[in-house]
């Protein structure tokens, strides 16, 4: 049985905001497994265990640039939010952006060779970059960018320098802005239901089935609740089909809004900062009880 450590059940709890003993239970019954704990948690509590899921702790900025048709987003990262305020490394991310999308740099290696002179650094992106950890005193890293470029019109929108999105469309200009916060606010998996990813269908018809068959009821009640349960998740995640954020009435969908507004999107993109990162949690309490053990032995 792997050791459950106070830490271990923080690090769940701000996960999933579940009261700190069900925290400790579903890690004693996933056998300290973090992933598998958050799925006990979903069967056991419903959609409160997935309210915090998307609390983001790396810190860093997302920019945008934008040009007629031709653009592109980035996501820069560094050590603490203080330095995300930094205009030196506010300023290097917004460079950054611009010439990702005047130059197409294929990944992060060809954009670090581009030529870039900022706060006496340069002549390149990597020399600048080199140079701001050597003057702020903190790492920082190009984590990812995509660049558009074609017949279709960009609609971009920053949500402070957290959160980013890009919208590909045709159409009214202010209906696509106004997708483009909508994706910020309710942050959809996809496009339409077809397109959500296999493995987070796959996951959602799991917990689904866990939490149905407790139930008690018979194999096809089970089976039409599973479904009705998946098919809810679908809606919920896809952007055509979740209720469009300024809705006057409460149930105009994202779908009906764009239809009404002759304005069709085809694709979106959205960065939130540090999603997917997993940060270093410290142990304090171990922490302190090291100190104090090593002060004894000297």
């Amino acid at each position: 049985m792997a050791a459950i450590t106070a830490s271990m059940v923080g690090e769940l709890r701000a996960k999933t905001d579940a009261p700190m003993m069900e925290c400790k239970k579903a890690l004693t019954e996933a056998n300290g497994d973090m992933s598998r704990a958050e799925e006990i948690l979903r069967v056991k509590l419903g959609s409160k265990a997935g309210k915090a899921a998307s609390r983001i702790t790396a810190e860093g900025v997302v920019a945008a640039s934008v040009n007629g048709g031709t653009g592109a987003m980035i996501e820069v990262n560094c050590e603490t939010d203080f330095v995300s305020k930094n205009e030196s490394f506010l300023a290097f991310t917004k460079s950054c952006a611009d010439l990702i999308a005047q130059h197409n740099p294929a990944d992060a290696a060809a954009l670090s060779a581009l030529p870039l002179s900022q706060d006496g650094f340069g002549p390149t992106v990597e020399d600048v970059r080199k140079g701001l950890i050597g003057k702020i005193g903190e790492n920082m890293t190009i984590r990812r960018f995509q660049r558009w470029s074609g017949a279709s019109k960009l609609a971009n929108y920053l949500h402070g320098t957290r959160i980013g999105v890009m919208v590909e469309y045709t159409g009214d200009d202010v209906a696509a802005k106004d997708v483009a916060m909508h994706v910020a606010a309710m942050k959809p998996l996809a496009l339409s239901t077809a397109q959500v990813p296999a493995d987070k269908v796959e996951l959602e018809r799991k917990i689904a089935t866990e939490k149905a068959a407790e139930s008690g009821k018979p194999a096809d009640i089970v089976a039409k609740m599973v479904e009705g349960s998946v098919q809810k998740y679908l809606k919920e995640v896809s952007l055509f089909n979740q209720v469009f954020v300024k809705a006057s009435d409460g149930k105009q969908t994202v779908e009906q809004m764009l239809k009404a507004a002759n304005t069709n999107v085809t694709g979106f993109t959205l960065y939130v900062v540090g999603e997917g990162i997993e940060k270093k949690v410290d142990d304090f309490a171990a922490e302190v009880a090291a100190q104090v053990a090593a002060a004894k032995g000297q």
